[in-house]
């Protein structure tokens, strides 16, 4: 017992001695993170295909079976299905990224990445103990904020907590996989990975900017105790990553919802002449007056109307931008798609 304990020791020693140096545990974390970010694109990708078809089948099904020109038909198949079906497509790549999140921390490597953060974070003003919450600032922010009460020192707190939005939760996957997706299909891992790294560089330029004018009243120093290098077990990696994913589901199916419906709602409404096309009617509903109305501020973007209305509900929730997107454009798509059948059937006629 006493030689497995000493044989235990030795290895995690040398284990240590490499993802805890200087040189090599930087660059060993950055590679961790890219081979997170790898397997979210390419293994997720499969499942949220099926999820995409499965919710084009269910808007074509309620479009095609539910009676024509009615509102709340529309209102199920744009506003609940194309708003939440924008969002919970993206669940795969989420599950994916707090499954590997969950290795990482049962393992033990999370809580030497902070010893290993330890000097860099206190050069910029921070603590060691900073390192905790801004990986917490990955899942959510706002437990993250939650989590600065640990930090004793009142400066590394108040800096953690203001370079926490930084840190690039899981409502901001949804947008960043949405355009990386969109703009950059090929290369969406390693432009998902710089907006991450990105993120991290930008906490740290705000946390030495702001560390000359928060003064440090007490200096602490940074002890913790490292726990051994363990087995992850299944059933506790799972049960965090369902935890996570219940999470995102809840919210889905509440604030997202509601947001989406309403989205639905102030788009929709009021309703003109029935000469008008369904985009002309979209831009004139309560939502395209209001989007008009600030379209001047983001113009020079080169943002439409749509656009703006994206960032007024995503103000909200992040998550929210993407499914008011999913919801305004899904109607484009079909007056798109029926003018080029009409256009079709005109040439056949001819």
């Amino acid at each position: 017992s006493t030689g497995d304990k000493k044989d235990t020791y030795q290895t995690t020693h040398v284990i240590d001695h490499v993802l805890t140096n200087k040189y090599f545990g930087f660059p060993i974390f950055f590679l961790v993170l890219l081979v997170m970010f790898t397997a979210t694109f390419v293994i997720g990708q499969y499942p949220m295909d099926w999820m995409q078809a499965g919710v084009t089948w269910l808007t074509e099904t309620l479009t095609n079976v539910l009676p024509k020109d009615r509102w709340y038909v529309d209102l199920l198949a744009s506003g609940v299905v194309g708003g939440v079906g924008t969002v919970i497509v993206f669940l795969p790549q989420i599950l994916i990224l707090y499954f590997f999140i969950s290795i990482l921390e049962d393992s033990g490597y999370l809580a030497r990445t902070a010893l290993l953060f330890d000097p860099l974070l206190r050069r910029v003003g921070l603590h060691g103990k900073s390192f905790f919450p801004m990986l917490t600032g990955f899942g959510c922010n706002v437990p993250a904020i939650m989590a600065t009460r640990t930090i004793e020192n009142r400066k590394s707190r108040l800096l953690t907590m203001i370079t926490l939005p930084f840190m690039s939760c899981s409502a901001r996957l949804t947008v960043y996989t949405v355009f990386t997706m969109a703009f950059f299909p090929h290369q969406a891992t390693w432009v998902l990975f710089s907006l991450y790294c990105g993120g991290i560089v930008m906490a740290l330029l705000s946390a030495w900017l702001l560390s000359h004018f928060i003064r440090r009243h007490e200096e602490s120093h940074f002890v913790m105790e490292i726990p051994p290098y363990r087995r992850p077990v299944a059933s506790s990696v799972l049960h965090h990553t369902w935890e996570k994913g219940r999470q995102y589901l809840r919210k889905m199916g509440g604030l997202i919802l509601v947001a989406s419906i309403i989205t639905w709602v102030l788009g929709y409404f009021p309703r003109g002449n029935a000469d008008l096309t369904p985009s002309q009617q979209q831009e004139q509903s309560y939502l395209g007056q209001a989007a008009h109305a600030i379209q001047p501020i983001i113009a020079p973007l080169g943002f439409d109307w749509r656009m703006g209305v994206g960032l007024i509900t995503g103000s909200a929730a992040k998550e929210l931008m993407v499914s008011t997107l999913g919801v305004l454009y899904q109607l484009d798509e079909d007056t798109a798609g029926a003018a080029g059948t009409g256009q079709e059937d005109t040439a056949d006629s001819a």
